[in-house]
């Protein structure tokens, strides 16, 4: 199997609700969209093309190159469909695999029967073909291999990522409750910021949007944070294609742009792990962090993008600290950022009504399994000490 050179159905996952952003990235590479989805996105695509997907897409999950899709209406007819592949000719017969899914089978009671079934598959053709069988475990640190199974249709890909592609690789200090690297980048897309003007996070926790912001404005690429991918453990491939493409990132980033760009948090050991986390991405520079109430950031006279990630509390009741927190925050963006645009990024719209401001809009997403929403507020223009 040539994958390398040849173009074949791939599907980019990512998180509910991030494939419009996730959509905006991919065009901007230079691929035609062939269907967008709550999940992902399908392009047509080579595995070398694959590469340059994995490198530079900050909203994605996986990059998933399909091999063979088919029928079947249980395991025997999966098991039967995949060992007719050649995968001698894509796996090291002396190598590593894993198996991921997704399975929705009425024949299947548990996804790892069917990862099983695919795994077997695959060791059985390449010991039939080389005599020796390769490893295969749960690491997603070599070559994966990715089954989709819906009723009785089956597609069986190569997960050109392996490791999710969501989390950018300088978090090595989560802190507590942090957003996920893509949900933020994401979030930071959907306000249009242009880059260039102040960046404010007040409450920056483990200060993710702000070091995404400023990824974002000197153009630095997740692949530059990256040295391991499922699509380097598979037969064909050469260095010299993701050599260059990380060449491409270096060029591509843009180290003169300097935004004045604010992380503060209450927390020392929040700003702490911020900063860290900053310093591992290579922006530590880049941001102003400071230990204070919210209330207190720092400011700049001008327009800009100032975003918030507050508590959310409980789904159901209010918490009465968190109620007056959010008239906080409310009363801070009147008065104190007069010219910007302001967004608060919250999982409880009841405490979302506290903050006595009418949102201009509302942009939807999922922080795991909780429904949230961006809401951005126009703050009129007017004079303000800084």
């Amino acid at each position: 199997m040539e994958v390398f050179n040849s173009p074949g159905k791939v599907i980019i996952t990512c998180n509910r609700r991030l494939s419009p952003y996730l959509a905006q990235e991919v065009s901007a590479l230079g691929f035609d969209i062939v269907r967008s989805f709550n999940t992902g996105v399908e392009v047509k695509a080579t595995v070398n093309e694959c590469i340059r997907l994995n490198l530079n897409l900050r909203v994605a999950s996986q990059v998933l190159y399909e091999i063979k899709s088919f029928r079947a209406f249980d395991a025997e007819e999966l098991y039967k469909n995949l060992v007719v592949i050649p995968w001698e000719e894509l796996l090291p017969f002396d190598g590593y695999f894993s198996v991921t899914s997704h399975v929705h089978n009425e024949t299947i009671t548990t996804p790892l029967f069917a990862n099983v079934k695919v795994k077997d598959a695959i060791v059985d053709r390449i010991k039939d073909k080389k005599g020796l069988r390769p490893n295969s475990g749960p690491e997603l640190s070599k070559a994966v291999i990715h089954l989709h199974w819906m009723d009785d249709r089956a597609e069986i890909f190569l997960d050109t990522s392996g490791e999710t592609l969501a989390k950018h690789g300088y978090r090595k200090h989560p802190g507590k409750a942090p957003m996920l690297e893509a949900l933020a980048a994401s979030t930071i897309m959907a306000t249009n910021w242009d880059g260039k003007s102040p960046f404010i996070n007040p409450m920056c926790g483990s200060g993710t949007l702000a070091i995404e912001a400023a990824l974002f404005a000197q153009k630095r690429m997740p692949g530059l944070q990256r040295m391991n991918y499922s699509f380097m453990h598979v037969l064909g491939y050469n260095e010299d294609a993701f050599f260059e493409e990380r060449r491409l990132l270096k060029e591509k980033t843009d180290k003169t742009n300097l935004p004045f760009i604010v992380a503060s948090d209450i927390s020392d050991e929040a700003i702490e792990i911020a900063r860290q986390n900053a310093r591992t991405a290579g922006v530590e520079h880049l941001i102003q962090f400071e230990v204070c109430d919210f209330a207190k950031t720092t400011v700049p006279a001008e327009q800009g993008v100032i975003m918030f990630n507050p508590e959310y509390g409980e789904r159901l009741g209010i918490h009465s600290r968190l109620e007056a927190t959010y008239k906080r925050i409310g009363d801070f963006l009147k008065q104190e950022c007069k010219g910007y645009r302001g967004y608060i990024f919250t999982g409880n719209p009841d405490l979302a009504k506290k903050i006595g401001l009418r949102a201009s809009r509302r942009f939807e997403f999922f922080n795991g399994k909780l429904d949230c929403r961006l809401l951005q507020y126009e703050l009129y223009e007017g004079t303000r000490e800084k």
